[in-house]
């Protein structure tokens, strides 16, 4: 994720130590805060919150990119900093592990001062060999930190009570940010001996319940079926006010599902509490049962202002096949999401047409004043579309303009080398017809890709739709074993290094990135570093701009659809701040347990 930039300040000698960074400006809260204002600092501790997860887990190791961690392992495991909800993008940071940080004005590199009190759960406290072992080991085990802190070229003791990340670039003014994301591990803990005798190993997976230093603890589990937290009644922390009328519930329990269907039908039956719909068809449809009517669950929408999407049918770029740009755009011409919209989800979305989609990060119209200069010092590396024609989703709904836009895709597939031979496309030069397999994890999916695979057969391409368990379709997205799926990716509105983990090339054939597509392209990579070094805010979102329409004008991928709040549903045994933040609902995180609720909606099964 993307974190925050920082105005511009008048320097000492040494730079000054603060206890919170801000995107613009100053932080909303000083140093002398008592909390936040979008909780209840007076809220009740109890209860349990049942939440439930898809697919199972077999891991509690956080930092091997192989098998499947628990979910809500991150509940164990305080941070350096952590974020606020209530500010511009959920991009300030305040001190936890840290009681302070401070950088250089070149963002060359980043200290941090660790709090005396702060504490793992078995008394002993976080140091800074904790920091650099946790630095040093996820680098060194995990591809994926590896690539995301790449920049970092060391991390060392200053002193007893600071440590110091080394940059190898200055002016990237995200990187002492995400530093302070770093998850921190008891460097004791995994270095020593197990109650079975034997010795610990950071490198191999573990069920062994792992020491934390945050506001739960693992209580009980049922590898791949059940994990209960439970709050730690001592924890460090909990009068910071980054933590005041946080983590109230005494438990929390995730439950495991591998069925779609089941998962809804489990919450209808009391199952579990609290759940983010992300079905039209449900949400039009399935919550027609007495406990909506008499009001023991309620169904709400909370605005969704905290991120943009990108979420699209994704070829996979490294089959040949979906090489050149004029196929992806005859893809494109063949969805009819106007029909989709209207029959399959009610109604319920808009059409992507961004890869920020529903932020002001999304570009519009023609490239003017900054975003202009920006693509100008480029310009041999992009589409010369991007100054000329503003993206535009081609438009369906009724059969003339399908036809058209069919005829349209026919053309494109001509031009880069397919042609019709009876009733199916074949590539001129080798006679191979044009064959997709989408997978898919969810037999939902047939809803939207049959109609799809319809219309793709009527200008000769066959796509096949393999519905697979999760485990199986992880490992073949994972090992780039597909031709096409639906898969997104969440923005922050605060884009930074991340965008080369997206499209980055250096990504493109690294196992587990999230540069799913494949995308290898040298005017992509120019602009992820305009966006990376920007120096401030109208920089950054003029960049973003540019880095934008560049990868539409590509048609790297076939956009599919957004909603711009979140649909919830929820037994009604909760209680809720006032002024729930407009950024995100906050649940279960500054929620907590209404005695008299619960007693009316009646017991947890």
């Amino acid at each position: 994720m993307a974190l925050c930039l920082l105005s511009s300040a008048v320097w000492a000698d040494e730079p000054q130590w603060r206890h919170a960074t801000a995107l613009t400006g100053t932080p909303k809260y000083g140093p002398d805060v008592t909390h936040f204002d979008y909780v209840n600092p007076d809220a009740p501790k109890g209860g349990l919150v049942r939440l439930s997860t898809s697919g199972g887990f077999d891991t509690f190791n956080p930092v091997l990119p192989k098998g499947n961690a628990a979910p809500g392992s991150a509940l164990i495991y305080d941070s350096l900093m952590d974020l606020a909800l209530d500010e511009a993008d959920i991009s300030a940071e305040y001190g936890v592990i840290a009681s302070a940080m401070r950088y250089p004005e070149d963002f060359g590199w980043v200290e941090f001062r660790l709090r005396p009190e702060a504490r793992w759960h078995d008394g002993e406290p976080i140091t800074v060999a904790d920091v650099t072992w946790s630095f040093d080991k996820q680098v060194e085990l995990s591809p994926a930190h590896r690539f995301y802190y790449r920049n970092v070229v060391k991390a060392e003791a200053v002193g007893d009570d600071a440590v110091r990340f080394t940059f190898d670039v200055t002016g990237n003014r995200e990187l002492p940010h995400i530093m302070g994301q770093l998850q921190i591990l008891p460097k004791h803990w995994w270095e020593g001996t197990a109650p079975n005798g034997e010795k610990r190993s950071i490198a191999e997976g573990t069920l062994e319940p792992p020491l934390g230093s945050g506001a739960y603890r693992i209580k009980e589990f049922d590898a791949n079926r059940q994990i209960t937290y439970e709050r730690v009644q001592d924890y460090w922390a909990a009068d910071l006010p980054v933590r005041v009328g946080t983590n109230n519930f005494d438990e929390i329990r995730y439950d495991s599902y591998r069925d779609a269907t089941v998962l809804l039908e489990a919450f209808k039956g009391d199952q579990y509490d609290f759940r983010a719909e992300n079905s039209a068809k449900n949400w039009a449809t399935g919550y027609d049962f007495p406990a909506v009517h008499d009001g023991r669950v309620i169904l709400e929408m909370f605005p969704d202002k905290a991120r943009g999407i990108m979420q699209a049918f994704v070829p996979n770029l490294r089959r040949e096949k979906f090489s050149d740009p004029r196929v992806r755009e005859a893809l494109n011409l063949a969805f009819d999401f106007e029909n989709a919209n209207r029959t399959t989800f009610f109604g319920q979305y808009k059409r992507i047409d961004s890869y920020f989609a529903g932020t002001e990060l999304a570009a519009t119209g023609l490239p003017q004043g900054k975003e202009l200069k920006i693509l100008e010092s480029v310009r041999d590396l992009v589409p010369p579309e991007v100054f000329i024609t503003p993206y535009v989703n081609p438009v369906n709904g009724d059969p003339q303009k399908l036809r058209d836009n069919l005829r349209k895709a026919v053309g494109l597939l001509k031009q880069a080398g397919w042609e019709l031979k009876g009733r199916k496309m074949v590539n001129v030069k080798t006679g191979e017809p044009f064959e997709i397999e989408f997978i898919a994890q969810d037999p939902g999916a047939e809803r939207y890709v049959l109609p799809y695979a319809s219309n793709l057969e009527r200008i000769g391409i066959t796509m096949t739709l393999r519905v697979l368990d999760t485990p199986q379709y992880i490992n073949r997205v994972r090992g780039r074993d597909f031709d096409m799926t639906t898969l997104g990716w969440g923005q922050s509105l605060s884009p930074g290094n991340e965008q080369r983990e997206f499209w980055g090339s250096d990504s493109a054939d690294r196992p587990q990135s999230r540069n799913y597509a494949g995308i290898r392209d040298k005017g992509v990579d120019a602009l992820i570093d305009k966006v990376i070094f920007a120096k401030d805010r109208d920089e950054l979102v003029a960049a973003t701009h540019a880095l934008d329409r560049v990868l539409l004008a590509h048609h790297f991928v076939i956009p599919q659809w957004y909603l711009d709040v979140s649909r919830t549903a929820r037994w009604d045994r909760f209680g809720h701040p006032e002024n729930i933040p407009e950024y995100t609902h906050g649940f279960p995180e500054i929620w907590w347990w209404d005695e008299a609720k619960a007693a009316r909606v009646g017991p947890q099964r």
